[in-house]
C-alpha cells in the first residue's frame, strides 16, 4: 500500500459520518440491565497524521515493517514462541513468515535476502487468537436495525439464515478485536427466541473486501426456554419442533430431487431453504451447535445426537462439568464463557468458575467464548476469559489452546490455522507480556503474513480527546 493509497483511504474515512458504540459492561447476573450509549461522531482529524500512522509501525525495536503489505519475508527473532503444536513452547526461537505462511519455527534461523527482521527480545509469540460464538462482523449496534444482522425473521427462515451474507469488512468492532490479538472468528447468529437460529461462518479479521474463510460452519439451535414472564416455549414444545425439523430434513434430503418435480412430495412443515441448510448437519459434515445449559438437557441432546449420528457441539454448557465424563467419551466439545460463575437462570444453577478446568481435566475439548453479554463488542476479552480459567485450575497451555488450536479443530480449519507450524497461515501475535494477563497487550499482529494497523476506532477517539489543553481542540470541546 503506497502513501497515496493510504491518504485516499484516510480521506474516505474522514469524509463520512460514522456511528460509534462504546463498549458496555453489564452485570454478569443481569445482562438485561445493560444500557447502550450511542454517540454520533463526526471524524475530522489531520489527514497527514492519519496517513503516517497507517503507513508504518515502529513500536518494535530491531526493525520496522510496512502496515498492510505482504512483503516477501518477515523474520521474528528471539521470541518465547508458543507454537501450540507438536513442537510445544520454544524459549528462544525465530518464526519465519514467507508469502503469508509460516515457513519455519526454530532457533537461529537466517534472514532471507530482503526480509524484515523483528527482534522481540524474548517476548511471547503466539498464533493469532480465535473467538467463537460471537456476532462479530454482523452486529454493530443492537438498537440500530440496519447495523444488526444477528437474528433471523422466523417467518422467513431459521436454519437458512446465513451470516456469511451479512459480514461487514468495515465493521468498527473488527479492529477493536484485532489489536487485542484476535485474528479469526466463528461468527454466529445470536439466540433467536426459537429453535433454529441460523448458519455460522468462519471469518478472518484482516483488511480487504472478503473476510470469509468458511461458509456453513454449523447451524445454531436453541434448546433452552427463554425464561421470565415472556416465556414463549416450554421444553416439550422446543423438543417437538427440534425433532420434527430434523426429521423433515432427513425426509426431504432422501428425495430432494423429486421434491422439485411437479407432484413431488411436500409434506414437511419446515421451509425448503431451512431444510437445505440442515443438509450438511444431518449428513454429519458440519456440526450442530446447540445452546443448552442444564445438565439433564445436555444428556438428552447428547443421546439424540449419538442416535442420529450428528456432529454435536455444546454451546454455553453452564452445568456441562456435571456431564464431563459423558461429553469426553462422546468427543463432544463445549464452547463457554468461563466467567459465568453465578446462575443466569434456573437452567444453570450449577454454574462455576471451575467449569472449564473440570471439563478439560476430564478430557473434553474446551473452546472459549468472549464475554457473553455482548460477545461482538467484547471479543477483545477472550484472553481474560482464558486467564480466569487458568486462575481457577485450568492448565495455562490448555487455556491458550482453547482460543487457538481447539477452535481451529472444532470449526474445521486446522489445516491452515491454529498453530505456529510450517505451512499454516501466518496469523502471528507478538506480546509485551503474558498473553493471558489483562495487563498485557499485543505489540504486533500479523494475519496471513500481513502486519495489521495497531489502531481502532477506540484508540483514535482516545487520541483525539486525550489532550484537552491543546491550542486547537476538537470541535465539540471548543
Amino acid at each position: 500500500m503506497t502513501m497515496l493509497d493510504v491518504a485516499k483511504h484516510c480521506l474516505h474515512r474522514e469524509s463520512r459520518t460514522t456511528w460509534v458504540s462504546f463498549p458496555r459492561r453489564a452485570s454478569r447476573v443481569s445482562p438485561g440491565m445493560t444500557v447502550g450509549l450511542l454517540f454520533l461522531v463526526f471524524a475530522n482529524g489531520a489527514l497527514a497524521q492519519q496517513a503516517a500512522k497507517y503507513q508504518r509501525n515502529s513500536d518494535l525495536k530491531g526493525g520496522s515493517y510496512i502496515i498492510g503489505s505482504a512483503s516477501s519475508a518477515t523474520l521474528i527473532k528471539h521470541g518465547h514462541v508458543y507454537t501450540v503444536g507438536s513442537a510445544g513452547t520454544l524459549a528462544d526461537a525465530d518464526v519465519l513468515i514467507l508469502d503469508g505462511k509460516v515457513a519455519a519455527v526454530a532457533a537461529g534461523l537466517p534472514a532471507p535476502n530482503g526480509a524484515k527482521v523483528i527482534d522481540v527480545h524474548g517476548k511471547p509469540v503466539t498464533p493469532g487468537l480465535m473467538v467463537s460464538w460471537a456476532p462479530l462482523g454482523i452486529n454493530e449496534l443492537d438498537l440500530v436495525a440496519e447495523t444488526n444482522d444477528s437474528a433471523p425473521n422466523q417467518s422467513l427462515d431459521s436454519a437458512a439464515f446465513d451470516v456469511a451474507d451479512a459480514i461487514n469488512p468495515n465493521s468498527s468492532l473488527i479492529p477493536v478485536a484485532r489489536i487485542r490479538g484476535v485474528t479469526r472468528s466463528l461468527t454466529t447468529p445470536v439466540d433467536c427466541g426459537d429453535v433454529f437460529c441460523g448458519t455460522a461462518a468462519v471469518i478472518h479479521l484482516s483488511q480487504g473486501p472478503d473476510l470469509i474463510v468458511k461458509r456453513q460452519a454449523g447451524v445454531l439451535a436453541e434448546l433452552e426456554p427463554n425464561g421470565g414472564s415472556g416465556q414463549k416455549n416450554s421444553r416439550p414444545d422446543i423438543w417437538n419442533k427440534f425433532r420434527e425439523t430434523l426429521d423433515d430434513a432427513r425426509e426431504y434430503w432422501a428425495q430432494r430431487a423429486g421434491y422439485h418435480r411437479p407432484g413431488g412430495s411436500r409434506d414437511q412443515r419446515s421451509n425448503r431453504i431451512d431444510l437445505d441448510a440442515l443438509g450438511p448437519v444431518i449428513q454429519g459434515k458440519e456440526p450442530l451447535l446447540v445452546h443448552v445449559e442444564r445438565a439433564s438437557t445436555i444428556r438428552q441432546v447428547l443421546q439424540y445426537s449419538q442416535a442420529n449420528k450428528l456432529k454435536l457441539v455444546i454451546m454455553g454448557g453452564g452445568e456441562a462439568w456435571e456431564v464431563a465424563g459423558e461429553l469426553a467419551a462422546a468427543h463432544v466439545p463445549v464452547v463457554l464463557d468461563n466467567d459465568l460463575n453465578l446462575p443466569f437462570s434456573f437452567s444453570d444453577l450449577g454454574a462455576t468458575l471451575k467449569n472449564a478446568a473440570r471439563l478439560d481435566a476430564a478430557g473434553v475439548t474446551v473452546v472459549f467464548q468472549p464475554q457473553n453479554d455482548d460477545p461482538a463488542h467484547y471479543a477483545r476479552t477472550i484472553t481474560q476469559i482464558a486467564g480466569n480459567a487458568v486462575a481457577n485450575g485450568m492448565k495455562w497451555d490448555h487455556a491458550l489452546a482453547a482460543i487457538t488450536k481447539n477452535p481451529a479443530e472444532v470449526w474445521g480449519i486446522a489445516d491452515t490455522y491454529g498453530t505456529l507450524e510450517p505451512g499454516k497461515d501466518a496469523d502471528v501475535v507478538i506480546w509485551d507480556g503474558d498473553p493471558l494477563e489483562v495487563t498485557s497487550a499485543p505489540t504486533a499482529v500479523f494475519i496471513k503474513g500481513v502486519a495489521m494497523p495497531m489502531t481502532s476506532r477506540q484508540t483514535e477517539l482516545r487520541d483525539r480527546y486525550r489532550d484537552l489543553a491543546k491550542k486547537n481542540p476538537p470541535h465539540g470541546y471548543r
